[in-house]
């Protein structure tokens, strides 16, 4: 016997999370007079004990294993239906089974537990070293209806873990909302009265200074009064196209993101030659998504990149991709319900980001410092946050101030349009 735990240990747990069931298997022992019974995960290489009562020390403990091609469930598996065995010696059938002469025991009964869904689980079964009366309806009608009592409450497990996970999703998407909403207000009280209260600063001076006649300063406070309007301008534009990302009147298509760079890579051609950079994409696969989301967060990745990159150092851009599935999302992404993500990658040479801002990347219309705000650093970063997240992934950012910054987006490959409480990591 062998005891192990892997990923079925999940369903082991659905099992452990049914009250009735260390009752059940008693009144099998009662019943039947057998000293043994479980409920068991059975697959084709796995045979799994998910709750056991064990009254002649067989072994076997809850969660523990025996070998599948040595027990009788296996042959269960395959037919679907149930095994009832007095006495093994004088079995015709299995007299010459495997599980007879390694386990040693004489009266054995299982019966399929079948899903809602048609899905083969396991078994309930039960055995004894000693011979047992066990082929009559009322033994096999009470191991039919508590297999069917088991399949009931596997099925409600699933709807209850499947409704809290709607609620959790359902949360995560209010709580992004509420956030939204706080930076708005934010953006109400100080991001655009500020460009105002410059700009009416700025044009009292500029009446002073064209009465007292001085025509240089003069120059100077228009340019930079127009430098305030422009901001403002942008601004305003950046909180009128802020709400439209998420509009419906959109639909997802299988992308191949290689095709996607290589639009984006055309759309920026003239700042790649500006700052003599290079693209480098390597290998990307295709993915399910929405085109104009998808080619916005990566022509601001991209333009974010270039445009701060190092004074006199020619731009480098590395984007790569790998795709996710099973337990390698365990540790990145464990409470997703999407069976596959693709992870892409966007590395660059540039100035990187200072530690103490990390924190503020993706809000929108966060202030890192003067010349980033005025670029539309922090604003760009939030559109990408909001696009990743509506596709029901997250995006993380590395940087080393000198040596440039990783941002890894995280899509699921069959997406659906929610928000995600992780969208910027």
């Amino acid at each position: 016997m062998i005891q192990k735990t892997d990923s079925l240990s999940e369903d082991v747990q659905k099992v452990r999370q049914i009250p009735i069931v260390h009752t059940l298997l008693e009144v099998v022992c009662r019943t039947t007079g057998l000293g043994f019974a479980a409920i068991a995960r059975v697959t084709g290489d796995r045979w799994i004990a998910c709750s056991v009562r064990d009254e002649i020390a067989f072994g076997v403990k809850e969660g523990g294993e025996l070998r599948v091609e040595t027990t009788i469930c296996n042959e269960i598996r395959v037919s679907r239906k149930p095994v009832v065995i007095d006495d093994m010696a004088f079995d015709g059938k299995y007299s010459d089974h495997p599980a007879f002469r390694k386990y040693g025991f004489q009266s054995y009964i299982s019966v399929p537990i079948v899903l809602k869904n048609g899905t083969f689980f396991g078994t309930l079964c039960a055995l004894d070293p000693k011979p047992a009366r066990l082929r009559n309806s009322q033994t096999l009608g009470l191991f039919m209806l508590f297999a069917d009592l088991i399949s009931f409450h596997l099925h409600s497990v699933d709807e209850i873990q499947n409704r809290n996970r709607a609620i959790g999703i359902l949360n995560r998407r209010v709580a992004g909302t509420v956030e939204e909403d706080r930076q708005y207000h934010y953006i109400s009280d100080h991001n655009l009265s500020e460009p105002l209260r410059k700009l009416r600063l700025f044009s009292s001076l500029i009446a002073g200074t064209a009465n007292n006649g001085d025509t240089e300063k003069t120059k100077t406070l228009a340019t930079r009064i127009n430098a305030f309007a422009e901001q403002f301008g942008v601004m305003m534009k950046d909180v009128s196209d802020y709400p439209r990302l998420t509009d419906r009147g959109y639909f997802y298509e299988e992308l191949r993101l290689g095709e996607l760079m290589a639009d984006v890579a055309v759309q920026l051609r003239e700042f790649i030659h500006e700052k003599q950079g290079t693209i480098d994409v390597i290998d990307l696969p295709a993915a399910a998504g929405i085109r104009f989301h998808l080619e916005h967060l990566f022509h601001r990745l991209i333009h974010n990149a270039l445009k701060f990159s190092r004074p006199g150092v020619p731009a480098l851009i590395q984007i790569s991709s790998y795709r996710l599935w099973g337990d390698e999302l365990q540790d990145i992404f464990p409470a997703n319900p999407a069976a596959e993500y693709v992870e892409i990658i966007v590395d660059d040479n540039g100035r990187g980001i200072e530690p103490m801002e990390l924190d503020k990347i993706g809000h929108l219309f966060s202030q890192p410092d003067h010349e980033v705000t005025r670029q539309g650093y922090g604003r760009g970063l939030a559109y990408c946050r909001k696009i990743v997240r509506f596709h029901g992934g997250f995006i993380t950012v590395k940087s080393t101030v000198g040596q440039g910054s990783t941002f890894t987006v995280f899509l699921p490959v069959n997406p659906a349009p929610v928000y995600n409480s992780r969208a910027w990591a």
